[in-house]
């Protein structure tokens, strides 16, 4: 499929993704750029500390804030600004697709435009869904780290832990020889030895002619 709008690039493009992080009545930077940290970058945040409080809804008969003010607010207390000075931008980059993943450039409750610009804890400046997706591009062997850890973790049916970190970063190597592939991915997890002699597996070649029938 090919695509015109550089903002529906990728994962974060989609409204699948969009709409697993955002609640039902508006969006939420914090759910987006844990999302990011986690699956994308394979970093995630912290749990957040004991007692911490909700996030700041619009009260009735009040102005109304946008949701990039009301985090400001949220994210205020030192103790949560930790987490939240690196999961914000990333989240707030996105804030130009609404909870459906609908592109806008005005805030329906403020009427307002979209603000949807940042600065990721590198120092690097962004400006809206495109130019987080090339920040994230730019890192790309993090990805494919997070990636070959996910995979191994379904084809061994475990997490993974540090005994297998020499083989994954063995697969990263071998990926980006490959041109990052996700088919040399996936051939060396399965031909690993981590998958290979997992606990329950049986070598094809190993089986009788008259077990296999049976199978």
């Amino acid at each position: 499929v090919h695509l015109d709008d550089e903002n529906r690039y990728g994962l974060l493009g989609k409204g699948a993704v969009l709409m697993l992080t955002a609640n039902p009545n508006r969006t939420a930077p914090v759910l987006r750029g844990a999302w990011i940290l986690e699956r994308i970058l394979g970093t995630p945040p912290a749990e957040p500390p004991p007692n911490v409080e909700a996030f700041p809804e619009n009260a009735f008969g009040q102005p109304p804030k946008t949701v990039r003010e009301r985090l400001a607010q949220h994210a205020a207390n030192p103790s949560c600004h930790g987490c939240h000075g690196v999961m914000d931008p990333l989240g707030l980059a996105l804030e130009n697709f609404d909870t459906v993943g609908q592109f806008r450039t005005f805030d329906a409750d403020t009427l307002t435009q979209i603000d949807a610009s940042g600065v990721l804890p590198d120092g690097t400046p962004i400006e809206g869904p495109a130019d987080l997706q090339k920040a994230l591009v730019a890192r790309g062997d993090m990805f494919v780290q997070t990636l070959a850890e996910n995979l191994m973790t379904f084809a061994l049916g475990r997490e993974v832990d540090f005994r297998d970190m020499p083989r994954i970063r063995e697969i990263v190597r071998e990926a980006e020889e490959d041109g990052n592939r996700f088919e040399s991915l996936v051939y060396s997890v399965v031909t690993s030895d981590a998958f290979l002699k997992r606990e329950g597996y049986t070598d094809a070649s190993a089986v009788s002619g008259e077990q296999q029938a049976s199978l």
